[in-house]
């Protein structure tokens, strides 16, 4: 059974003591892995280590909480240059992740929050006009921001088929996504006894539409809530979707591994 997990941080320092065993398990259980970047360092990082391993690939982007690593009142080009020298890389499969995120604003002053909330969509757009110029997918974070998300990729039309990762969204919002030319990948959520909406977005979408992820260190499923995650654990994941459609797991690792290699190419 194949199963490719798209989106990890792997050079998180929750992973120092021991990431050569991370990968040697990730190894022995996955087709492929990736491992994504969130600010300028982060992505150096991820591009290094994939280079190092055959079935490792990489992201590379600035997520929005470390936004101010590229953009604030206007963007910082030599560090978007930087980000486009690491794209040089065979092992670089995408630009992400990058989007939106207004999670933690709510303590925020109005100017602050009128800040934040340029230089997130700054960082957003230029990263979209970034992988248009080199025909890359995008993997977009997206949390309590989902009408701005699907403003911004309206107005930048993308030409690559590319993922909402960690999906959180409604299923309004996932018919709007969908026409734009998204798919979306969920990880250990999809196995809370809680996560109503998530497992009915799962529901609602075609399995061609899905992805499978681990966000690991963190979103770590069920059984092992609360510990660590990491790649291996992508299985668990896959179970719980399967259960949600009403398909086998065997079905799940089919479909969502031929939907990562078409769009990361791998």
């Amino acid at each position: 059974m194949e199963l490719i997990d798209v989106h990890g941080h792997l050079v998180d320092e929750m992973f120092e003591e021991d990431l050569e065993n991370v990968i040697a398990n990730s190894d022995e259980n996955l087709s492929f892995y990736l491992t994504a970047g969130v600010d300028l360092a982060s992505s150096e990082k991820s591009v290094s280590l994939a280079e190092k391993h055959k079935k490792l690939y990489a992201t590379v982007g600035v997520h929005p909480e470390d936004v101010f690593d590229l953009a604030c009142d206007e963007v910082d080009k030599d560090k978007l240059h930087k980000l486009l020298k690491l794209c040089e890389s065979k092992k670089v499969v995408a630009v992400g992740e990058i989007g939106l995120d207004y999670h933690y604003l709510q303590d925020k002053t109005a100017e602050e929050i009128e800040k934040i909330k340029h230089a997130q969509k700054l960082a957003f757009e230029s990263q979209l006009d970034m992988a248009n110029m080199l025909k890359l997918p995008v993997v977009i974070h997206s949390r309590d921001a989902m009408g701005d998300t699907i403003e911004i990729l309206k107005r930048n039309k993308l030409e690559r088929e590319s993922l909402l990762h960690c999906y959180s969204g409604s299923v309004e919002s996932a018919k709007i996504l969908m026409e734009l030319g998204f798919s979306f990948s969920f990880g250990g959520v999809a196995t809370f006894k809680n996560a109503k909406n998530v497992q009915e977005v799962i529901k609602f979408l075609p399995l061609n539409k899905i992805m499978l992820e681990t966000d690991c260190p963190y979103m770590t499923p069920e059984p092992y809530r609360g510990k660590r995650n990491e790649p291996k654990n992508v299985v668990y994941v896959a179970d719980a979707i399967a259960r949600i459609k009403g398909v086998s797991i065997e079905e799940v690792a089919r479909v969502t591994t031929e939907n990562a290699k078409r769009m990361f190419r791998l």
